[in-house]
């Protein structure tokens, strides 16, 4: 029988997860997998080294119960293996960037557990960041401070608003980075205020910040905001509102690109955050891992546009059906 281990944070998401562990255990063992669970605890890299283990141990699914930042651990831990178990996501965070683009439930653990029973999955890109690795986002500049500055707890209360109200606060004191930045084709040089580098449409809870991302096309959608001043942010944040408008706007760059490298210049400093997390100073090489990881999703509820495997499958339908209407035609 095919074994699955549940990595869960028992303190996530108001402990929603610990409290239906037993039905969500209910839930894969219908699937067909053997199934535990191990709770994460306060030690570092909790969740990322039970992952390994558990692969290592060979089981065949990982699932990560938890925030951002617990999915984050668990991609850490099975990525860098030659042979990866499948991965499945019950969010209960903040945010919840990466289920958000697989079309996971996000209000519900079990009903988000319960889709496995559809028995969908498809192979996603996955980042590399010098020895770390990232599901969703890589980040640096201003408004990364962000992520550092709210506390856990407040985090808890509030969710994202939390962000919001600590990005009120702190916008007047941030400054812009000078950095370096090389991507496929092409380099900027010079002051920037942010720099996203993104493998899904959902970041921070937008949409729209990367409208057209792919999620198993071996591209990250590089976005720069060069150096603007308050009321410029003002102004990108409605574009980026209003049906993603900012990806022609002259103060941003919009790129898609396998590999990125970061420097700062001079004696600035450029943080970088992966998936909601400190994860170093540049410099720093970032590169796509092209459907890396098998992932459990809702498949069916998300746009076509989101996979290119589900494009080239359009596209192949629509040939053979051209090839087939034209025999008939004389």
């Amino acid at each position: 029988m095919k074994r699955a281990r549940i990595i869960y944070n028992p303190t996530a998401g108001r402990e929603l997860v610990k409290r239906q562990l037993v039905d969500i255990l209910q839930v894969y063992e219908e699937a067909g997998y053997e199934t535990s669970a191990f709770a994460t605890t306060p030690e570092p890299n909790s969740a990322e080294n039970e992952a390994k283990r558990a692969a290592l141990a060979g089981f065949d699914l990982i699932v990560a119960a938890g925030g951002d930042g617990t999915i984050n651990e668990v991609v850490n831990g099975i990525a860098p293996l030659e042979k990866r178990p499948k991965l499945a996501i019950i969010p209960a965070g903040t945010t919840n960037d990466y289920a958000r683009a697989l079309r996971i439930p996000r209000e519900d653990p079990l009903e988000a557990a319960e889709v496995i029973l559809k028995g969908k999955t498809f192979k996603i890109d996955v980042g590399q960041a010098g020895d770390a690795y990232f599901a969703n986002i890589a980040a640096g500049g201003m408004l990364t401070e962000l992520t550092y500055s709210v506390p856990s707890k407040f985090k808890t209360l509030y969710g994202y608003f939390a962000y919001l109200a600590k990005g009120a606060e702190l916008l007047p004191r941030l400054r812009p980075v000078n950095v370096s930045i090389e991507y496929d084709g092409g380099k900027y040089e010079g002051a920037a205020s942010m720099m996203f580098l993104a493998l899904t449409n959902s970041v921070g809870g937008f949409e729209q910040l990367v409208p057209d991302a792919k999620l198993d096309d071996g591209k990250f959608t590089l976005l720069i905001v060069k150096a603007v001043g308050i009321a410029d942010l003002l102004q990108i944040g409605a574009e980026i509102l209003n049906g993603g408008k900012h990806v022609d706007d002259p103060r941003v760059i919009y790129k898609k690109t396998s590999k990125v490298v970061a420097k700062p210049l001079s004696d600035d400093r450029l943080m970088i955050n992966l998936d909601g997390e400190y994860g170093g100073d540049a410099p720093m090489q970032f590169t796509n891992l092209q459907q890396h990881i098998e992932v459990v999703a809702n498949i069916d509820d998300m746009p076509d546009s989101a996979l290119t495997s589900r494009e080239d499958k359009k596209l192949r339908e629509y040939e053979e059906k051209f090839i087939e209407e034209s025999k008939h035609i004389n």
